[in-house]
């Protein structure tokens, strides 16, 4: 990337959101009801930015992909029965995204949310109208760590992959950056630094978009916006 980056890609869970300890319990939660060992310690890291599809075939391989759904779709519905009225931004992502918009930069939502899940998100703080595209797998693409929804979107906004920057919580999200040729950030919203340790293609790191190694990517100071939580 030479100078400043013309696109900034966002996840949405436990990027632009605070969605993931829902998420966290919610799985607990689905996993009690079918009797299933539940590793709290492992989970998240080896399955943040997949599709509940994916991580449902590994889980249960010998059931067929119209029961791996079904079982999505019965986690997800716990998902939103826990986030409701609760769910929250993350801290400073509404001003972030406001200053990047004003400095003339192209920003997309880039996520292996289901389109409910997206909704809910959307109807509570407006999300969609922040950005100028929203690719996830709901697109017919895979999920992370594969770079399809981050290729497209910068088809979709007709900007060259390394003049974009990806905003994620996942290891696997950096992953998919960096196989789609993007430098990326990590928030620690989800997990500790040392967890993004080793991506070659990682630009900052940082607990929220406030955080001066983030907030620091604009080409203008971040203001803090009105109902920015």
């Amino acid at each position: 990337m030479v100078g400043m980056p013309k696109a900034f890609l966002f996840d949405l869970d436990g990027t632009l959101i605070d969605s993931m300890p829902h998420h966290h319990d919610a799985w607990i939660e689905w996993h009690a009801e079918h009797a299933i060992a539940f590793d709290a310690a492992t989970f998240f890291a080896m399955t943040a930015g997949r599709t509940n599809a994916e991580i449902l075939a590994d889980l249960m391989p010998t059931l067929d992909r119209v029961e791996h759904l079904r079982m999505a779709d019965e986690k997800e519905a716990i998902y939103r029965r826990r986030a409701g009225a609760s769910l929250e931004l993350i801290a400073g992502a509404r001003a972030f995204a406001a200053a990047a918009r004003e400095a003339g930069l192209k920003l997309a939502v880039c996520t292996a949310s289901t389109p409910l899940n997206m909704a809910l998100a959307f109807d509570r703080f407006g999300i969609d109208a922040w950005v100028d595209t929203i690719v996830s797998p709901a697109d017919g693409l895979r999920g992370k760590p594969h770079p399809d929804i981050f290729v497209e979107a910068a088809r979709r906004l007709g900007i060259a992959p390394d003049d974009c920057i990806v905003f994620e919580d996942a290891p696997l999200g950096l992953e998919a950056a960096r196989r789609a040729g993007m430098p990326a950030v990590a928030l620690t919203t989800t997990l500790p630094a040392d967890a993004f340790a080793g991506y070659s293609n990682l630009r900052a790191i940082g607990s929220d978009f406030l955080a001066p190694a983030v907030a620091g990517l604009l080409p203008v100071p971040i203001g803090k916006a009105p109902h920015d939580a």
